[in-house]
């Protein structure tokens, strides 16, 4: 087939990329490169099956493709709260002209949707049929909000004019290639125990979330663009860790004379994150694989290698 993935230069895109190659479909990449870097997916230029496009998902485009992976969007609070005008328009205008395109083209589209549109969940775990707790006018809503209005506009786009749409619901993800910046725990505590630096954990490390490992949440997509279920459906790793517990694992795997420091918790910084994958069970056979050890070994030596070569 012929599929787009937008976002595919950044680090879940660029995963999806390489499943996407090595199964033998042509595919576009379509990145500002905004937090996507182009070293993702340096192995696959040059070859006739890949096709790198720069360019802006706020800016319509016309392309020719069967399926459209719909990921381009700053995932990290860091980078969407840096301009979250932006961030916002890149979820409503960037979503309706990749749906637009879905219609013109009759493309399977599928919306990479995430926990967030949970907000502070007053459920736990949380279903998909759960609607949130979501602050509207927060720090965070560019984020929140713009993913409940991509997924109001793919279920609209498919009642209206019957676009074939699949919409995943993302939690917490890790592996190689996670930005250093991108503000999220794993990230923020894995470089600062390599640089040696204290671990900052925020509030008093009670929070929980879940942390799936990025190739387990890849095919988790791929089942899902490739069922014939609509969703949402939450892909992630029920195994769920409060942030201290985190902190002292990286701690203990790189650099167990790390300090851990306590620093206020952010605006709106949600308390408890974990799925229900039931849906994902029983619609897609979908389970995580990866544990948390071995996919934070993986992890550590990409950070590890990225940061000597430095």
């Amino acid at each position: 087939m012929r599929i787009l993935v937008t976002g595919g230069a950044g680090f879940i895109g660029s995963h999806l990329i390489d499943r996407l190659m090595e199964a033998g479909h042509e595919v576009i990449c379509l990145d500002n490169f905004f937090t996507g870097h182009k070293s993702n997916i340096l192995k696959w230029l040059g070859n006739p099956n890949f096709e790198l496009i720069r360019h802006d998902i706020t800016e319509p485009i016309r392309l020719e493709v069967d399926q459209i992976y719909h990921l381009a969007c700053p995932a990290s609070p860091v980078h969407y709260q840096y301009n979250p005008v932006k961030t916002i328009k890149t979820n409503v205008i960037g979503t309706l002209n990749m749906l637009g395109l879905a219609k013109r083209v009759k493309a399977r589209f599928l919306l990479a949707s995430t926990s967030e549109v949970y907000g502070d969940p007053e459920v736990h775990p949380q279903t998909e049929d759960y609607r949130g707790n979501v602050n509207c006018i927060g720090v965070r809503s560019c984020y929140d909000e713009g993913k409940r209005v991509a997924e109001t506009l793919c279920f609209d786009y498919h009642r209206q004019n019957g676009v074939d749409i699949r919409v995943v619901r993302i939690f917490n993800t890790y592996g190689p290639r996670m930005l250093e910046n991108d503000g999220r725990v794993v990230s923020n505590f894995i470089v600062q125990a390599l640089k040696g630096i204290p671990l900052t954990v925020y509030g008093d490390g009670s929070q929980t979330r879940s942390f799936c490992y990025v190739s387990d949440l890849v095919e988790g997509m791929i089942r899902l663009m490739n069922s014939e279920y609509i969703g949402p459906v939450n892909i992630g790793n029920p195994g769920e860790y409060t942030i201290l517990e985190l902190a002292q694992k990286i701690q203990k795997m790189v650099n167990p004379k790390a300090e851990i420091i306590f620093k206020p918790l952010p605006q709106d910084d949600p308390r408890q994150r974990q799925p229900d994958i039931t849906r994902a069970r029983n619609w897609l056979g979908w389970e995580p694989k990866v544990p948390l050890d071995e996919g934070l070994k993986y992890t550590i030596e990409d950070f590890r290698s990225r940061i000597i070569s430095n």
